[in-house]
């Protein structure tokens, strides 16, 4: 029971902090990091993902001594390093941490690594899972757990939006990049099986595009009516740079996304020139070669 008198005491802090927390997990049973199941933000009641927000772990760290609630500054984002070893990778789930990190306009230093330059304590505690974001004295792994844990400590500009938007969004999104993986990463290009898979992924694309051209969308993003930008964007916008990347390279662009899907091509445009997009870019060439390690 020291467990939950300890959950008991943290709780109570983060509440002295002005932070609203309505459930506490039991995950440390499962798990010899500690965890925390946080709400959504008190103003709102948002969520956009299932995903349990922030892992707060201190394996392999020091001890934490400041407040509960996070500070600006300390942060480090390690992240799959490209061809070179040293380079940024071609990692979309990187990319996308980059561009909420980018968007709040948090400052932070970019570690990309490989196996063997991994820290220690990232390889021996996290299993070596990238991306992953140190801030001060603790760590975050999972794409979609940084990203909230950002939204929810960081929340200018706010990027969860409205809980049945978010959720309406997601659902459009939901099976594109698996499609896209499936059909990038098949060889030999051409054959039966590929036709099939690229036949999935034109159903994807046609399901975004359908959402993409909801009439009460008058802006160019994709939750609600498209005016403020989310995570789902982020998210997104790296996943669509791979497709479209990868389509030129391998499969000759065998699916026309500007003829086909005239509203998902002017999203595209639109989040390719975002500035928190540009600013986290990597080379095609670097797309390329993850992608064809992945085909060999």
């Amino acid at each position: 029971m020291m467990g939950v008198a300890t959950m008991t005491t943290r709780v109570q802090s983060w509440r002295a902090s002005h932070i609203l927390l309505v459930c506490i997990t039991m995950l440390f049973l499962l798990r010899p990091a500690v965890s925390f199941a946080f709400a959504s933000k008190p103003s709102s009641a948002r969520q956009w993902s299932k995903s349990a927000l922030g892992m707060v772990r201190n394996r392999g760290l020091e001890v934490r001594r400041e407040g509960a609630t996070p500070m600006e500054g300390g942060m480090t984002l390690y992240i799959k390093a490209g061809p070179d070893g040293a380079s940024v990778g071609d990692c979309p789930f990187a990319h996308f941490v980059r561009m909420v990190l980018n968007e709040k306009g948090l400052e932070y230093d970019v570690k990309p690594s490989t196996q063997d330059t991994k820290p220690a304590w990232l390889i021996e505690h996290y299993e070596g899972k990238m991306p992953a974001l140190r801030h001060r004295k603790e760590c975050y792994t999972e794409s979609d757990v940084i990203a909230q844990y950002l939204d929810f400590f960081f929340q200018e500009p706010e990027l969860s939006l409205a809980k049945k938007e978010m959720a309406e969004a997601s659902e459009a999104v939901d099976g594109f990049f698996p499609a896209v993986a499936k059909y990038l990463k098949h060889t030999p290009d051409g054959d039966e099986e590929d036709l099939e898979l690229k036949g999935k992924l034109e159903a994807s694309l046609q399901k975004l595009e359908a959402f993409l051209a909801r009439d009460e969308r008058t802006g160019p993003y994709m939750v609600g009516d498209g005016e403020k930008i989310s995570l789902v964007d982020c998210s997104l916008a790296p996943k669509l740079y791979h497709m479209s990347t990868g389509l030129k390279a391998f499969k000759d662009n065998a699916i026309n996304v500007e003829r086909s899907y005239p509203a998902l091509q002017a999203y595209m445009d639109t989040m390719f020139a975002q500035k928190s997009f540009v600013d986290a870019l990597y080379p095609e060439k670097t797309v390329v070669w993850g992608w064809n390690n992945a085909r060999q």
